[in-house]
């Protein structure tokens, strides 16, 4: 356990981020999840779910949760799924 005041602090700001790092990912999780279903079932709203679920990652990478790369290669991915149903 931390024994400087510092450290104390250090670690209670490193679990705030660590729990709001983890409502985001898995809010990234959630919206992919939704896209990859969408996808499956030939939805016509999978469209707009993969543009929602752009946004999403996007902002995940703002806030620093994913990097940036990451965050492009995940929307890369889902745009040439979605591009693939849209052409069958």
């Amino acid at each position: 356990m931390a024994t400087h005041e510092s450290s104390r602090k250090r670690a209670r700001q490193a679990e705030k981020r660590r729990i709001r790092n983890r409502h985001v990912r898995s809010g990234v999780k959630g919206v992919v999840k939704a896209v990859h279903a969408a996808l499956a079932s030939g939805s016509q709203e999978s469209t707009e779910l993969a543009r929602r679920a752009e946004s999403v990652i996007r902002r995940a990478a703002s806030k620093g949760v994913l990097s940036s790369k990451q965050a492009s290669r995940r929307v890369a991915r889902l745009a040439r799924r979605a591009h693939q149903v849209a052409a069958k």
